[in-house]
């Protein structure tokens, strides 16, 4: 597998993101509820974030998240993980940990101190995936509509080889 940076617009990323957001549509708590928002390409462009791809040794997409800048906190640089998905018949593999992981990874990278995210409670697998990997609830930062629950991890600066 390999992580590739692309625009959320590229044609397969764009199609990876039109299965998540029906199938967040699909599950929302309230039916029509869930409003989409796609996500702007200039704000997942480094040095202020990334969109990645994540796709199998055939190179099948598998699942994309991004990194997107907001206003430094009172630690400095902050991201905010967005859009984090992996297609359902590649679920159960430690795909989403894997996504994460290199997101955190690049976000070190980009000399972020802390991540935040949000997500809704109806995501119990996410929920779980952002905890084992060490974010704890944080108030909301955000006012989106389709979020019950924030969550932030500080980011301890990776040495230099």
């Amino acid at each position: 597998m390999r992580f590739v940076p692309v625009s959320p617009a590229e044609p397969t990323t764009a199609a990876l993101l039109d299965e998540y957001f029906l199938e967040r549509s699909a599950g929302f708590a309230v039916p029509g509820g869930y409003r989409v928002a796609r996500p702007d390409p200039p704000s997942f462009r480094p040095p202020d974030g990334v969109f990645l791809r994540l796709d199998g040794d055939d190179g099948a997409p598998l699942g994309c998240g991004g990194l997107r800048r907001l206003p430094d906190d009172e630690h400095g640089r902050r991201l905010e993980v967005k859009h984090l998905f992996v297609a359902p018949g590649a679920r159960g593999r430690g795909l989403g940990a894997a996504l994460l992981a290199e997101l955190e990874h690049r976000a070190r990278a980009l000399g972020a101190a802390t991540l935040v995210l949000d997500t809704n409670r109806s995501l119990v697998a996410a929920a779980g995936l952002y905890r084992r990997a060490g974010f704890l609830p944080v108030p909301a930062y955000n006012d989106n509509p389709n979020a019950t629950d924030w969550y932030g991890k500080r980011l301890a600066t990776e040495p230099e080889a």
